[in-house]
């Protein structure tokens, strides 16, 4: 697959618009003007107010934990003889109690800071996101394991890059297992090594790579199914966390080259029962042999089956439940964190209407937020537990922005 660089018409990456805008936040209160619902007033005096994210609408509370994780199955040559597969790994769960644990951070601080020096910049990482979920904190059990999804970021991004989508399923009681894929990431690791993206050629970052690594997530959660801990360190799990997911219950979804990763594995590994793909090119190497009889869903925006030959094909060769939705206006990064965070950075930065427009697109943020919110967990939903609702049926009056493609 060739990696595409997304730029919006204004000329700057989005990669460096939003390290423009941390770096901006250093100085420039976020609350300069009002601004949507989800963002933070600056606090008394001026000091400058961090970046915020929705919170989650489900019923439950949100656990997190990391986990260092390497795959014994690939030896990774890059990383030096008798080395293998190395990734950072994330399990977002439904708390049962989290006072007394902190909020987990958007972005682990070594990675922010690799992240804002890859694109020239500083910023104190306090300033930036936190999220809704609490590190550590015991996990909710009930009388029926939790079903699991897994998540592939894009390219040159970072696991933490959906985190209101993450987030939102695991508050309605889901595990989701987020990965940052090496090479193809910013990440930090335990013991303090800060990995960034490799640009050189030749490295395994292709769809496929980022495929094997989420059918590596698989086996992890089935580890953590059956009590074990995949933690390389075996560092302590959260209470609960051991025997809590239900490994004949899980799914997957990714961004652009996440996503067309999420296609990869969902054809190669029956475990996936439910994939979801967000505006995946689906430029596969090799090329796409095969037919899908499991559910997929496809939320494109600029790798729309009418403009890429490669999303109509694959769309072709699935046989089983399918669905193809659209948000009018919606750009390349519309269906993920970009949306909550870039109408606070216009206002940081005290960009024009047009301005922010060239970079988010014309959809409502706010609409942007509620879809990131519904559409996945009523796909899961559907999919994963039969709970059947009725969004996925048609066009819906509470969102009036999503198409649906036949």
């Amino acid at each position: 697959m060739t990696t595409t660089q997304f730029t919006g018409r204004a000329g700057l990456t989005r990669r460096r618009m939003l390290g423009a805008a941390l770096a901006a936040g250093a100085a420039v209160p976020l609350a300069a003007v009002a601004g949507p619902a989800w963002a933070a007033p600056a606090p008394a005096g001026g000091a400058p107010a961090r970046l915020t994210l929705p919170a989650p609408t489900g019923p439950h509370a949100v656990g997190r934990v990391q986990l260092h994780l390497v795959d014994r199955s690939r030896p990774d040559a890059l990383a030096g003889p008798g080395k293998f597969r190395e990734l950072m790994a994330t399990v977002w769960y439904p708390a049962r109690d989290v006072e007394g644990y902190a909020a987990a951070p958007w972005m682990p601080a070594g990675a922010l800071t690799a992240f804002l020096a890859d694109v020239g910049l500083t910023l104190d990482p306090a300033l930036a996101p936190l999220t809704s979920a609490h590190v550590g904190a015991p996990v909710r059990r009930s009388g029926r394991r939790l079903p699991v999804v897994v998540y592939a970021h894009g390219a040159h991004s970072h696991q933490g890059d959906h985190t209101i989508m993450v987030q939102e399923l695991a508050s309605h009681g889901y595990a989701v297992i987020t990965v940052a894929h090496a090479y193809d990431s910013f990440t930090e690791f335990p013991d303090g090594r800060i990995a960034v993206p490799d640009r050189r050629p030749n490295t395994p970052t292709a769809p496929g790579d980022f495929a094997a690594d989420l059918r590596f997530l698989l086996d992890c959660a089935e580890q953590l199914a059956a009590g074990c801990n995949p933690d390389v360190d075996g560092r302590e799990l959260p209470k609960g966390l051991p025997g809590s997911l239900d490994p004949q219950r899980m799914g997957a979804f990714g961004w652009s080259k996440g996503g067309t990763a999420t296609a990869c594995a969902t054809l190669a590994d029956p475990r996936i029962r439910a994939g979801l793909s967000l505006d995946g090119p689906m430029q596969m190497r090799p090329a796409l042999s095969g037919d899908l009889d499991r559910p997929f869903m496809m939320m494109t925006a600029e790798f729309t089956r009418a403009t890429d030959p490669t999303a109509e094909q694959f769309w072709e060769h699935l046989r089983g439940w399918r669905l193809n939705v659209q948000a009018q206006g919606a750009l390349h990064t519309s269906y993920g964190d970009s949306q909550a965070l870039y109408p606070q950075v216009a206002k940081l930065l005290g960009w024009s209407p047009q301005q922010l427009q060239d970079i988010i697109g014309t959809l409502d943020p706010e609409e942007a937020v509620r879809i990131q919110q519904a559409y996945p967990l009523a796909f899961f939903d559907e999919h994963l537990r039969h709970r059947r609702g009725h969004l996925l049926d048609g066009p819906s009056p509470a969102f009036p922005a999503m198409t649906f493609l036949s």
